[in-house]
């Protein structure tokens, strides 16, 4: 290689480099929540909870505790649900396509029950075309798959959403005092 070729190839990395630094492209690095210690109401043994400590533990500074009354906020786990709708059929009447759904509500509260986050609801939907008889087994695999992939999805949706919390419960009190005294 000469000389010439080496500094060309040295310049457009270095170009590169700098315009990807001027864009404001950066790493993600650890959120930032606005709470210190945080419990979280999901099961031991579901792997949404598991999902969820998990990058809380790895990707936050706030530290995940075992007992509610130490923590200073409690993410609980209103309900989860998982569905599968038929979305076509092909000109024998089989099935061609299903829409996977997975919806999950939490909120975010104190011990006292203030809200830092009100009853939320997250949606996610995939689509799975089914083509043959043949390959129920596979296409059952790539189903959970899926699934497990639509989980990743509403952990990282959870996450931007305690990070983007108030540090303190929402609190209607004053405006209920107000409505009393008038």
């Amino acid at each position: 290689m000469t000389y010439i070729g080496t500094c060309m190839r040295i310049l457009a990395i270095v170009v590169l480099g700098l315009a990807t630094a001027a864009c404001g492209f950066q790493l993600r690095g650890q959120a930032k929540l606005p709470f210190e210690t945080l419990y979280v109401a999901i099961p031991e043994i579901s792997p949404l909870g598991i999902e969820l400590k998990r990058n809380i533990i790895a990707g936050t500074h706030t530290r995940v505790v075992n007992d509610p009354a130490q923590a200073q906020a409690i993410l609980d786990l209103v309900s989860e649900e998982r569905g599968k709708s038929i979305l076509s059929f092909d000109t024998a009447g089989r099935v061609r396509e299903f829409q996977l759904r997975y919806r999950l509500s939490f909120r975010v509260r104190d011990a006292r029950g203030r809200d830092y986050l009100p009853q939320s609801e997250i949606r996610v939907t995939r689509d799975i075309s089914f083509d043959d008889a043949q390959q129920v087994l596979s296409k059952e695999s790539e189903e959970q798959l899926l699934f497990r992939d639509m989980q990743k999805d509403v952990v990282e949706q959870i996450l931007r959403r305690l990070a983007a919390a108030p540090a303190e419960p929402i609190s209607f009190e004053p405006a209920a005092k107000d409505a009393a005294t008038r």
